[in-house]
């Protein structure tokens, strides 16, 4: 077989870039992100000047541990490299929201295609066909939550994220329960499944003033715990794409 035939391998990079911008709910979400980013130049004291690290969460509030970027004090060289040091990490984690966004599209546009066909069902012996009949009827729903939370823990990018959340959520666990005071613990779980640890956080928050206090952090926990396991299978499908190779040409 000639080289010419082989299939081209893009580097990972590429098919990034490409995942981020091929599709409508890609650049939808790019658009927004750059719309939020003049809201914040022309309104920096509203409160939607934070709306670029929303969007861009959870990477984006990986900056807050980091010793450079907005505010560090140096002189003018230093805080400008440390401005475009935040600025083109922003953009990073951007553009791997909008390939997670991008690669989401495109599975459901592959499973969606009426090109794709499945394979024609072998016909099975008639008590045969029962017992498999019986054994698929009995568990429909379990293999259909296994196959949507494949993505999770069938690769490391969503094996690692996981690790790190559970450390943070751990943290905050063993902060709320076991520490006197614990301080701002909750504030690493919070940014290592945002955006939509978010709805965990509103949710938990009236109950902290009534007499059900205790179950706040369990609440807020929970909330932690299926915000990760989202995140999770949003970066597992992104994983998946990069790892597609192009179909060879027809012989």
């Amino acid at each position: 077989m000639s080289n010419a035939s082989r299939p081209r391998r893009l580097p990972r990079l590429r098919r990034l870039l490409a995942l981020a911008t091929d599709n409508w709910l890609a650049r939808g979400y790019l658009a927004v992100f750059a719309a939020s980013v003049l809201v914040m130049f022309l309104f920096p004291d509203s409160g939607f000047a934070a709306s670029p690290l929303m969007l861009t969460a959870p990477l984006s509030f990986l900056g807050a541990v980091l010793p450079f970027g907005p505010g560090t004090e140096g002189g003018g060289a230093v805080e400008v490299s440390a401005i475009g040091f935040w600025a083109v990490w922003l953009l990073l984690c951007a553009l791997v929201n909008a390939a997670v966004l991008g690669a989401l599209a495109a599975g459901s546009a592959t499973a969606a295609s009426p090109g794709a066909r499945a394979p024609l069902p072998r016909i099975a012996d008639p008590s045969e066909q029962n017992g498999t009949d019986t054994a698929r009827s009995a568990r429909p729903g379990l293999q259909r939550t296994r196959a949507l939370l494949a993505p999770a823990v069938d690769n490391w990018l969503a094996r690692g994220y996981l690790a790190v959340a559970a450390a943070a959520l751990g943290f905050f666990l063993c902060a709320a329960y076991v520490l006197p005071d614990p301080g701002f613990a909750g504030i690493w779980p919070l940014m290592a499944t945002a955006p939509f640890s978010i709805l965990a956080l509103l949710v938990a928050a009236p109950v902290e003033y009534s007499s059900l206090a205790w179950l706040n952090p369990l609440i807020f926990s929970a909330g932690v715990a299926l915000s990760a396991l989202l995140n999770a299978v949003l970066l597992g499908r992104l994983a998946r794409r990069l790892r597609v190779r192009e179909a060879r040409p027809a012989a």
